[in-house]
């Protein structure tokens, strides 16, 4: 996934039962975040990581 204002952006999904862990990697910085939540709604979780990712990078 590319965001231009980011740099790029890696998600891996790991489901686990009812639940997926979506880990969202900053390409440019090595940074890391994840999130979890249920796995019938991956492309919310996959929001959710990636708005992590983008806050964690604003607050250094």
């Amino acid at each position: 996934m590319s965001d231009p204002g980011t740099g790029g952006i890696i998600l891996e999904k790991v489901r686990n039962g009812l639940y997926l862990k979506v880990s969202a990697i900053h390409v440019a910085t090595g940074r890391e975040v994840c999130a979890v939540g249920p796995a019938a709604e991956p492309k919310a979780v996959e929001r959710l990581a990636i708005a992590k990712l983008k806050r964690a990078l604003e607050t250094g």
